[in-house]
């Protein structure tokens, strides 16, 4: 859709100022107080002007599949022999996954404090324009951004298309209700109640700087005006300092019992200063405070076990219903183990035709996926055990649309491609399903000749949906 200039001011200029209103901001990364000091050095989030067509079909498609995917993370996590299995090579070759790995095996060793598993995950697809079909590009268990700011850009589109509508053409019913926030707000809230205590508070591991901070305060918001519960954010150094375990492994900050450590970093190895930081990320597994992730749960979205659930055979291990089994395998793109077994062949391929991969480390974040000729140079200087460390992935191709994007203030018309993120909300106390369900939704889109597409990495721009 071209709009003319002054329509499209009047747009930029209502949606800033929506945006300002309702608390759809981010750090501004040039405010060197950003990040750290709530209020100061704010800007609006980076965001799509108007709602970027999706098909209705995959859209419910993509919902549909929250709840088994929901299932299919809780049931791997069970499975220590599995995860042990699947992650042995890229332990060896991958520092991060072994000292990872090294927790889980005390963890078991001394027996799991509690039974009580809280999962608050995002599934991203892209649609693959080649084909039509809805493809996973990862699973995500730790961490899982933008429930709160997504929820924001969905309401803010809803209001520029009531405002505008006559003069853009487009209809406000199109844009799917979000209910992101509520429902990752209700998953937290749940899993304190089960805890027990209504005494004890929820504990939000954080980076020391961090210019998201208030998608991550709108949950804490909802989760206190909905059920009570306190939320005190700290850092590893901080629960380093102040954290400790009674006689009853309950994990305390100062005096203070934790019901609930809700990770927002830790997914990365440079979340990791030190060994103490390592120190305390064992503390927290062994006491009874509910984790999201726990190490179990962390482990089922490394990208190893993601390829290995494509593998013939091993979704029955773990789904039993034939008709879940099947909408989960079609969703399942094309993803490769680079380890010795038998992949020799798609390695000579990836050489050749390095345009049609992704080479994924096991990392999260934005900004460490290979492309390009950048994926044939990698395999040809990596041996066979650095190799280990990766997966190689089908690389998808969506349709390209035209929009406008606005960042900083300033509007630019580009060529995007989008990714839509499906969140989901599990939690189990022992063998009691407590909740699991389809917990609202997520478009990030980017300009179409970027690779990596993180926000908040500063790639790309949050965006919602207009069913077509």
């Amino acid at each position: 859709m071209e709009l003319t200039k002054d329509l499209t001011e009047d747009i930029v200029r209502e949606a800033l100022v929506w945006a300002s209103l309702h608390g759809g901001v981010v750090g501004d990364k040039t405010n060197g107080k950003s990040g750290t000091s709530p209020g100061v050095g704010m800007v609006h989030v980076p965001l799509a002007l108007l709602p970027t067509p999706f098909p209705r079909q995959a859209f419910e498609q993509a919902l549909e599949l929250a709840t088994h995917y929901n299932t299919l993370v809780d049931r791997v996590s069970q499975d220590s022999h599995f995860l042990r299995e699947c992650l042995a090579h890229t332990r060896k070759a991958d520092s991060f996954t072994a000292k990872l790995m090294n927790i889980y095996d005390q963890i078991l060793a001394e027996g799991i404090a509690q039974d009580i598993q809280l999962g608050l995950h995002r599934s991203d697809y892209m649609l693959d324009m080649a084909t039509g079909a809805l493809l996973q590009v990862e699973m995500n268990t730790i961490s899982s951004s933008f429930a709160g700011l997504g929820a924001l850009t969905s309401q803010l589109h809803k209001y520029l298309i009531g405002r505008f509508g006559q003069d853009l053409g487009l209809n406000v019913e199109n844009v799917p209700e979000n209910s992101a926030a509520n429902d990752f707000a209700e998953g937290l809230g749940q899993a304190w109640l089960e805890y027990g205590n209504p005494n004890a508070a929820v504990l939000m591991i954080v980076h020391a700087k961090e210019t998201n901070m208030y998608d991550q305060h709108w949950l804490s918001f909802k989760l206190y005006e909905k059920y009570g519960a306190k939320v005190f954010r700290r850092t590893f150094a901080e629960v380093a300092a102040q954290a400790k375990l009674d006689e009853k492994r309950t994990l305390l900050i100062g005096e203070q019992p934790i019901a609930l450590v809700y990770f927002r970093s830790g997914y990365s190895p440079d979340d990791y200063v030190s060994d103490r930081d390592w120190d305390v990320r064992l503390l927290m597994e062994r006491s009874t405070a509910v984790k999201s992730p726990s190490i179990s749960y962390h482990l089922v979205g490394a990208k190893k076990i993601q390829q290995e659930l494509t593998k013939p055979g091993v979704l029955e291990r773990f789904l039993h219903d034939k008709d879940a089994i099947a909408k989960v395998r079609e969703s399942f793109a094309g993803l490769w183990s680079l380890e010795n077994d038998g992949g020799d062949h798609i390695l000579e391929e990836a050489v050749a035709k390095p345009e049609g991969f992704v080479l994924k480390p096991q990392r999260e974040g934005g900004g460490n996926n290979i492309y390009g000729k950048d994926v044939a140079t990698t395999i040809k200087k990596l041996n066979q055990e650095e190799l280990a460390a990766y997966v190689l992935m089908q690389r998808i191709f969506p349709t390209v649309h035209d929009s406008y994007l606005v960042r900083d203030g300033v509007c630019r018309t580009s060529k995007i491609i989008s990714e839509l993120g499906i969140f989901g909300t599990y939690l189990r106390n022992g063998e009691k399903e407590i909740l699991n369900k389809q917990a609202g939704h997520l478009v990030r889109s980017k300009v179409s000749d970027s690779d990596e597409g993180g926000v908040a990495a500063g790639y790309g721009v949050l965006d919602s949906p207009y069913l077509t």
